[in-house]
């Protein structure tokens, strides 16, 4: 069944995090001050929505992370209730993939709750301040329907923060899995 965006009000600061990429290593929110642009993806590895266009979007992350686009990815997953999204398996996709933006293990969900996340792929774009400037769907293709892969509504609003302007105005909802709730765990 798959889950809509809950559309985090524009403007938003962006909610601090530290978390562990695939190394070990932590990865904050301070880490990316400066940047002209930041993208904070809530990612997973079974999804069939990431799936459909995670080949795409590593593209299109590092044609813009040339440009000074900042990004990173969270799994909030329950590794186990879902094997496929734990860590150890998160640095085998990231590795097989080729990501170029660290991939964050979320493991208490504290900050996909704090982001408003409620599904895989969920965007969330922040300007030079971190202020939320767009949250919506990577664009109108999903699994099964016969729209190509093209990353249009990500790719115009990176493409206005960069320029210095404000994004696209016609914002929809991104579209995939539920983020996978550890019992008990579930936001309001």
């Amino acid at each position: 069944m798959a889950a809509t965006s809950l559309m985090t009000p524009l403007g938003t600061q962006a909610p601090p995090f530290s978390l562990p990429d695939t190394s070990g290593k932590r990865v904050s929110l301070s880490d990316f001050a400066g940047s002209p642009a930041l993208l904070v993806m809530f990612l997973c590895n079974h999804c069939p929505y990431v799936k459909h266009l995670q080949h795409h979007l590593v593209k299109l992350v590092a044609e813009y992370q040339r440009r000074g686009l900042a990004a990173v990815a969270i799994n909030a997953n329950d590794p186990v209730r879902y094997p496929d999204d734990s860590p150890e398996k998160m640095a085998e996709v990231a590795k097989e993939l080729g990501y170029s933006f660290p991939y964050l293990f979320d493991q208490t969900q504290e900050i996909a709750k704090a982001y408003r996340a409620a599904c895989t792929p969920d965007f969330f774009l922040f300007d030079r301040d971190q202020r939320l400037a767009y949250r919506g769907q990577y664009d109108a293709s999903r699994p099964g329907n016969p729209m190509p892969v093209t990353g249009g509504d990500l790719r115009a609003a990176i493409e206005a923060i960069l320029a210095g302007k404000p994004a696209p105005a016609d914002q929809r909802p991104s579209i995939g899995c539920s983020i996978k709730w550890k019992p008990g765990n579930e936001p309001d």
